[in-house]
């Protein structure tokens, strides 16, 4: 359930596997679409086109005036129904869906753009993939954040990075 960290080419990077009850195909609906990911995405996203290439904007509502209120990416691969990549800030995240027996496998990719932020993010995502489970009714009530966050400084990934708001 937790993600594993590792430098792969040289760059910071988490991995997540989550196994969820639900078909690929309904899975690809939570995270590609902008009203889907509205539920478990840590920001409100605009897509001007869902294929290669496309821009997308992330805007967060509510943060802390020492974090960013708004941020782009764009879309690095988009393959129908098992891939979806695109940038975030400095950040790459790849989303993969695999077919398993009554479900299928989630993984997410996140190349980071530097180590320092490596468990804040970890324990970021990890409580998004939580909030994607339970809008799938895959999961339970999921961890805090901050839990997260000692855990995986615990085994040891990387941190340092500013948490905003403290």
């Amino acid at each position: 359930m937790y993600g594993n960290y590792a430098a792969i080419h040289d760059r910071p990077t988490l991995t997540f596997e989550r196994r969820l009850s639900h078909p690929v195909d309904r899975v690809w609906r939570a995270i590609t679409e902008p009203d889907e990911l509205g539920h478990w995405f840590p920001s409100k996203v605009v897509v001007d086109e869902l294929a290669a290439g496309g821009d997308m904007s992330f805007e967060f509502e509510g943060m802390p005036l020492d974090a960013p209120s708004m941020m782009t990416g764009r879309v690095t691969d988009f393959e129908p129904p098992r891939v979806f990549a695109f940038t975030w800030g400095e950040d790459h995240l790849q989303f993969e869906l695999d077919p398993v027996e009554d479900g299928c496998t989630l993984r997410l990719t996140v190349a980071l753009g530097t180590r320092d932020k490596a468990a804040r993010d970890a324990a970021g995502w990890h409580v998004c993939l939580d909030r994607l489970e339970r809008e799938l009714g895959d999961a339970g009530m999921g961890g805090e954040w901050r839990d997260y966050y000692d855990e995986y400084q615990r085994r040891g990934v990387p941190a340092g990075a500013p948490i905003p708001g403290e």
